[in-house]
């Protein structure tokens, strides 16, 4: 019997990258970019979007955002497996409830 070994499977995650008009900001939150990331789980995401959106060259060319930057969030929409809220905080990615996005 031939069993073939599982792994964790890459997903294909609805992402939103949200920002303030300037830096340090506590209220305004707009979207400044969707996409689509592929990534075994939520902690892989946001290593590739603080990635992708840090170093200039692989910043896409209709990204009209900044670098990301502490105090940044980022919606992940997983459809039918609901939604999450990641805030870029000192120390890393900090899972939050919502944003008021005006």
């Amino acid at each position: 019997m031939n069993l073939l070994k599982l792994s964790n499977p890459s997903t294909d995650y609805d992402v939103t990258i949200f920002q303030t008009p300037n830096i340090g900001e506590k209220k305004g939150y707009r979207p400044v970019y969707r996409l689509t990331v592929r990534a075994k789980n939520h902690q892989e995401v946001l290593k590739k979007i603080f990635r992708k959106f840090n170093i200039s060259e692989a910043i896409p060319p209709d990204y009209n955002g900044r670098y990301i930057w502490t105090g940044d969030i980022v919606f992940i929409d997983e459809g039918k497996n609901g939604t999450k809220y990641y805030k870029l905080v000192t120390g890393g990615w900090k899972k939050i409830h919502r944003i008021h996005v005006r």
